[in-house]
């Protein structure tokens, strides 16, 4: 029990390896200031000397889970800084952990904290997965673009369309190509191929996960979403009722437009591109996978293509695919597709 029994604010400057602790009363007096080491015995100790239930906030920033794992277990109502909001740290005269920390708890203290959202376990856990097989999946096409990159190297183009593909390994295998660049190609379709497997693994593991969710079926009958860009939607969003609206959503995914203000002047740019990065290109992947059958969303597509040019189609697409998203896991199904309303949406 700490020797000040009101209601205490603390503020956690957090690092790879160290962390500062600065703990406060609810006035803003300062009651004490502590480095520890990274540890979740240490942790959990220091934080018991701030009493029941304090109000703890630490930026989300290298490494949060375990931190905010282990200050919720000790009873603390854990808020997580977001980092846009608190970038102006950097602009003091003055920056180091202390003031870092003691301005976190400052912030929490007068109610003016820029929150992050704090994902549950299982959610971080399913978007561990989806990000896992995506940062794999990327790093095959780098292995792919190195194959094509030695060929181009040799003059050697080889008439098929999936180079990757049964056809299209039989004639890589047979390419004449010089002994460096063979022992090459070679090498990176070994890796392609342990690539391959790590990314089904992927795969099953996170269709295992989402058996039997609503949201996860409901989405995928939206034109273009297939069973990975849904993964990644549930992944990414996770709890849906944090938004008040679909539009709040596609503030969120960073798909809405740049707005400035001042007096009578208002300028307005291109989208925001904040927030998780893999939504945004989740849904802008959907927006350019439309088939020709999906009625409205192509003629809306071509319209605006017609009048504001192909990329911004794209993402107005992408913003009213992201809308329909919305709907199907907050109802775990979409009316504006099972009715056939499709000048609902």
């Amino acid at each position: 029990m700490s020797e000040y029994d009101g209601k205490q604010f603390v503020g956690i400057d957090l690092h790879r390896h160290r962390s500062v602790i600065v703990r406060q009363t609810a006035a803003g007096e300062h009651l004490a200031t502590v480095r520890i080491a990274n540890d979740p015995i240490a942790l959990g100790l220091e934080i018991g000397k701030a009493g029941p239930q304090p109000e703890v906030v630490l930026e989300a920033t290298y490494g949060w889970y375990w931190a905010a794992d282990v200050l919720a277990e000790a009873g603390a109502h854990v808020h997580l800084a977001h980092p846009l909001g608190i970038k102006g740290f950097a602009y003091r005269r003055v920056k180091n952990d202390v003031r870092d920390a003691g301005d976190l708890a400052d912030l929490l203290r007068m109610g003016r904290l820029p929150e992050a959202w704090i994902a549950p376990p299982a959610t971080r856990e399913l978007r561990e997965l989806v990000r896992h097989r995506a940062k794999l999946v990327d790093l095959r096409s780098g292995l792919k673009a190195g194959v094509h990159a030695v060929l181009a190297k040799q003059g050697l183009h080889l008439g098929v369309t999936d180079l990757f593909g049964v056809r299209g390994r039989q004639l890589l295998a047979q390419a004449p190509l010089d002994r460096a660049y063979r022992a090459r190609v070679n090498a990176l379709c070994r890796l392609i191929e342990s690539l391959d497997f790590e990314i089904a693994l992927a795969a099953k593991l996170i269709a295992t996960r989402l058996v039997g969710d609503p949201g996860y079926v409901a989405i995928q009958a939206i034109p273009g979403v297939g069973p990975t860009l849904a993964a990644i939607f549930v992944a990414e969003i996770g709890d849906v009722h944090r938004f008040v609206s679909a539009r709040h959503l596609c503030s969120w995914a960073g798909l809405t437009p740049r707005h400035r203000e001042s007096d009578t002047t208002v300028h307005r740019g291109p989208i925001t591109k904040q927030g998780s990065t893999l939504l945004r290109w989740a849904a802008v992947e959907a927006a350019q996978k439309i088939p020709a059958t999906a009625g409205w969303l192509v003629a809306t597509r071509a319209g605006i293509t017609a009048r504001r040019g192909r990329n911004t189609a794209t993402v107005a697409v992408a913003r009213k695919l992201l809308t329909l998203v919305f709907y199907g896991l907050r109802d775990g199904h979409i009316r504006a597709l099972s009715r056939g309303r499709e000048d609902a949406a």
